[in-house]
C-alpha cells in the first residue's frame, strides 16, 4: 500500500506530464492532415487497400490519444484552464472525464461528416451499389477510437480511485489495466464488439452494397455530442440549469430521429429502390441483414425509453421548483 505522500506525488506527476500542449496540438493537426493527404490520390469510388487502411488506423490511434492528452494539458496547465477548474471545483479525475467526453463528441462529429458525405454522394445515384471511399477510410481511422477509449476510460477510473484513496474514501491506491478490463468487461466488450463489428461490416462484409445505408449508420452518432455535453454540464454542477434542460430535449429529439426513426426510414428508401411495398422489402432482406438491424435497433429503443424517463423526471423537478418559488414569493 502506498503512503499518502506517495499518492499525492503520483497525482502531481500526472500534472507534470501535461506541460506539453503546444507540440501536442501540432501532432493532432499533423495526423489529421496526413490522414487527409493519404487519400488525395483516390477517385470517389475507389476502395481502401489494407496498407492504406492500416496507416489510417495508426493515424487515428495517435490522433485520439494525443487529442485527449492535449485537452488535459489545456485544462491543467494553462491559466484559463486553471480558472475553469477552480470555478467549478474540479478534480484531476473530473478533468480526465471531461477530456474523454470532448474527444467522444469530436469522434461523433467526424462520423456525422462521413455519414453526410456517404448519403449525399450515394443516395442520389445507385442507392444499392454506389460507394464513396470515405466510408471505408473512416472505418479504419475510427476503429482506433474504440481502442483509445478503452484506455482513456481506464485513465479516468484509475485517477478517480487514486484521488479517493488520498481523500480516505477508498483503500486501493490504483488499478492495473488488466484488472480494469476484467472488472469493466461489459463496457470493454461493447467497445470491442461495436468497433470490430462496424469495421468488418463496412470494409469486408457488406456484400457489395453501396454506402447510402452505411451513411445513415454513421449518422447515428449525431446524438453523441449532446450526450457528452450533458455529462460535462452535470460534472460542473449545472444539472439544474436551463442549458442542461434544453440540451437534454435536443439530445432526445436527435437520438429519436437518428437512432430510432432512421431504421424505418432507411427501409422505406430500400423498398423504393427495389420497387417493393414496405413489408415485402423487409421480407426480401437477407437474414443476416435483419439480424444486424435488430442488434442495432433494439438497444436504441431501450436507451430512448430510459432517456424519455430521465427527461420527464428533470422537467417535473423543474416545474416543481418553479411552483415552490412562486409560493414562497
Amino acid at each position: 500500500m502506498k503512503s499518502k505522500v506517495q499518492l499525492i506525488s503520483q497525482i502531481k506527476k500526472e500534472h507534470k506530464k501535461t506541460h506539453m500542449h503546444i507540440p501536442m496540438i501540432f501532432i493532432v493537426v499533423s495526423t489529421l492532415v496526413l490522414s487527409v493527404l493519404s487519400l488525395a490520390d483516390l477517385e470517389w469510388e475507389d476502395k481502401i487497400s489494407i496498407n492504406r487502411g492500416f496507416s489510417l488506423f495508426c493515424y487515428g490511434l495517435v490522433f485520439f490519444t494525443v487529442l485527449y492528452h492535449t485537452l488535459n494539458n489545456l485544462l491543467l496547465r494553462t491559466s484559463s484552464g486553471q480558472r475553469f477548474i477552480k470555478t467549478y471545483k474540479l478534480s484531476v479525475g473530473d478533468v480526465y472525464d471531461i477530456s474523454n467526453k470532448i474527444v467522444s463528441a469530436i469522434q461523433a462529429l467526424f462520423c456525422c461528416l462521413t455519414g453526410l458525405t456517404c448519403c449525399t454522394y450515394s443516395c442520389f445515384r445507385n442507392i444499392l451499389r454506389t460507394s464513396h471511399y470515405i466510408s471505408e477510410a473512416y472505418a479504419w481511422f475510427g476503429a482506433a477510437y474504440f481502442l483509445y477509449d478503452i484506455w482513456s476510460m481506464y485513465k479516468v477510473h484509475s485517477m478517480k480511485i487514486l484521488q479517493a484513496t488520498v481523500n480516505g474514501d477508498a483503500k486501493k491506491s490504483g488499478v492495473k489495466f488488466l484488472n480494469y478490463l476484467k472488472t469493466h468487461a461489459v463496457i470493454v466488450g461493447h467497445h470491442i464488439f461495436i468497433g470490430a463489428f462496424g469495421f468488418l461490416v463496412i470494409t469486408y462484409l457488406r456484400g457489395g452494397l453501396g454506402d447510402c445505408f452505411f451513411g445513415f449508420v454513421y449518422l447515428m452518432e449525431a446524438s453523441t455530442p449532446f450526450v457528452s455535453l450533458r455529462g460535462i454540464l452535470s460534472k460542473i454542477g449545472l444539472k439544474s440549469s436551463n442549458l442542461y434542460v434544453v440540451n437534454g430535449l435536443v439530445m432526445l429529439a436527435v437520438f429519436f430521429i437518428c437512432r430510432v426513426a432512421m431504421f424505418p426510414g432507411v427501409i422505406y428508401l430500400y423498398s423504393q429502390s427495389v420497387d417493393l411495398d414496405y413489408f415485402s422489402a423487409i421480407q426480401s432482406l437477407p437474414r443476416g441483414c435483419k439480424i444486424s438491424i435488430l442488434i442495432l435497433l433494439l438497444p436504441q429503443i431501450y436507451w430512448f425509453f430510459l432517456m424519455v424517463k430521465g427527461a420527464s423526471q428533470v422537467l417535473k423537478r423543474k416545474v416543481t421548483k418553479k411552483k415552490t418559488s412562486k409560493n414562497v414569493h
